[in-house]
């Protein structure tokens, strides 16, 4: 156990330091996802013009809730783990996987927790500028049970994020380009996931059947959690939910590791 942990924890300080290089690029797209988070404010004001609640819930909760989704998008939102992950199989870079005691899984998840610890972290420098300016809509409840459900909630969707996006990069065994796939999962996550509306707007009927998806828990769940939209029997029943789909893709992605290596030719690398 204590080699597993220092092998890992090696690869951390890899990912890390490899990400800290590009800090500027997170710190660069942070800054433009506070102009978004801008026009999300110009947006849902002029909605509440004359509205004091909308779906039960005030302004100043609907703007808590996109400004602790940005928050969750640097610190858990999988950016470009899949590309990354096809290129190293279309290069053979893969290759050097194959013969040694490391698991390739846990070796792309624990690159991918040191890439959104720096991006999350960067994040919050433009955010804590603008706090004196969002500052007087934000408001969080104050239930402990929140943060307790929240945390295990955020992980599990750092999980559902990562594994989803790994795989997508393993389609590279069967198909040239995995493009075509990511986008129109990235559309629909974006539509799912709540990132353009909180999924509660949307009729019951849907919003039910949205809950059964593994998208209402990339982003939404974790949020809706902290920000105060669900309940605690809402929010428990969701992480057995959330569980379920975090051990069905887990299966899906050895799957498709295992039929993925039948097919791979270790030519390079």
């Amino acid at each position: 156990m204590r080699l597993l942990f220092a092998k890992y924890r090696h690869v951390f300080n890899v990912g890390l330091q490899s990400n800290i290089v590009y800090r500027w690029n997170f710190a660069l797209r942070a800054i433009f996802s506070l102009v978004h988070l801008v026009f999300v404010f110009i947006l849902w004001s002029a909605a509440y013009r004359g509205e004091t609640e909308i779906g039960g819930f005030s302004l100043a909760q609907t703007l808590t809730y996109f400004v602790t989704l940005l928050v969750l998008q640097f610190f858990i939102g999988a950016f470009s783990e899949d590309y990354e992950i096809s290129e190293e199989i279309r290069s053979g870079l893969i290759n050097q996987f194959l013969t040694k005691p490391i698991n390739y899984f846990a070796y792309r998840f624990t690159i991918f927790i040191a890439a959104r610890l720096v991006s999350g972290l960067l994040a919050l420098v433009p955010l804590l500028l603008a706090l004196p300016l969002i500052g007087p809509y934000l408001t969080f409840p104050d239930e402990a049970w929140r943060l307790i459900v929240g945390l295990p909630a955020i992980f599990m969707s750092a999980m559902i994020q990562f594994t989803i996006a790994y795989i997508f990069g393993l389609l590279t065994f069967w198909f040239l380009e995995i493009q075509s796939f990511v986008i129109l999962s990235m559309t629909i996550e974006t539509l799912l996931g709540g990132q353009i509306f909180p999924l509660d707007l949307l009729p019951d009927t849907i919003y039910r059947i949205s809950q059964f998806l593994p998208y209402y828990y990339q982003m939404y769940f974790p949020a809706a959690i902290i920000t105060g939209r669900i309940d605690y029997a809402s929010a428990t029943q969701g992480l057995f939910i959330q569980a379920f789909w975090v051990m069905a893709l887990l299966v899906i992605a050895q799957f498709l590791w295992q039929r993925g290596l039948r097919q791979h030719t270790a030519v390079g690398g």
